[in-house]
């Protein structure tokens, strides 16, 4: 897996913008949010009851 839930929302929409998609399908307003800029990805799916490795997974074949 290239993407990993110690991430930042950020870099992970800066590095792999095809990946908005999946955060949009999810319901994550990360890219507007100011927390994306220091949270971790694991962090905003916790925080969101969003299972993580499901996202993972699913985040990771977008790529």
């Amino acid at each position: 897996m290239k993407i990993q839930k110690e991430m930042s929302i950020t870099q992970i929409l800066k590095d792999y913008p095809q990946t908005h998609s999946t955060f949009v399908k999810y319901n994550l307003g990360c890219i507007g949010c100011i927390a994306a800029s220091f949270e971790s990805l694991e962090d905003g799916l916790v925080a969101h009851g969003i299972n993580v490795e499901e996202f993972l997974k699913e985040i990771n074949a977008a790529i």
